[in-house]
């Protein structure tokens, strides 16, 4: 277990490490996420009022988007140093890269999300401050079921050359229960009294989500990478 966990750490203290001193997929993926909530903020908002209920989806239509890229733009570095296959050799537990990718994917979606949450609570209106617990558990819980599938997926792709094109077409179907269930969560707090009770639910679905989808990666990562 501690070579496990300091083999997970290592990878993604690689990652972090190689993202702090180029910062190329960071500023990417905010300028992206920040460019599609801008963009639905100018259809969505007239004279000051914005769509009813409209914040929960489009906080949530950002994090995959934004997620999706953040991905994609992740494993290529992998493709063009051979870093994947070096790692898959080494005398170390596979499923540890996956988790130790998995992390590093999870703590830039974080940084965006950090941006995010208060762009679209200032642009839509969203009064996210009125429960801020549950709703860092459901985006928490919503971005480790989204990044989970997601980082098996593209180590899966990173070879292929319509990777780009792959990706969201693999992602988005399997995702969707989970983007479905962030939203509605979100929507629960954003009542004129949060319903936290159904906040709740929701987040309890996207826990189970996790385990699902994780237990799932674990177990499937070191055959789809080796074959």
């Amino acid at each position: 277990m501690n070579d496990f966990l300091r083999v997970a750490w290592i990878v993604m203290r690689k990652d972090l490490t190689v993202e702090m001193r180029s910062r190329e997929i960071l500023y990417t993926t905010v300028f992206f996420a920040v460019s599609c909530v801008l963009v639905f903020a100018f259809a969505l908002v007239r004279e000051g009022q914005p769509m009813e209920d409209a914040a929960a989806g489009i906080l949530w239509i950002a994090i995959a988007f934004s997620g999706t890229l953040a991905l994609g733009r992740t494993f290529e570095r992998e493709r063009h140093t051979e870093t994947l296959r070096a790692l898959m050799l080494a005398p170390s537990d596979r499923p540890a890269i996956y988790v130790g990718k998995l992390l590093g994917m999870l703590a830039l979606m974080a940084v965006v999300e950090i941006v995010l949450v208060p762009l679209v609570g200032l642009l839509f209106h969203a009064p996210f401050q009125a429960s801020p617990f549950w709703l860092v558990v459901l985006i928490l819980a919503g971005t480790l079921g989204f990044a989970s599938v997601g980082t098996i997926f593209a180590a899966m792709l990173v070879r292929a050359r319509s990777r780009d094109v792959l990706l969201p077409v693999l992602l988005y179907p399997i995702t969707i229960p989970v983007i479905i269930a962030g939203v509605r969560g979100t929507t629960a707090l954003l009542q004129s009294t949060p319903d936290e009770p159904m906040a709740r639910f929701w987040a309890a679905l996207l826990v189970f989500f996790d385990v699902v989808f994780v237990t799932l990666s674990l177990w499937t990562f070191e055959p789809l990478m080796t074959e």
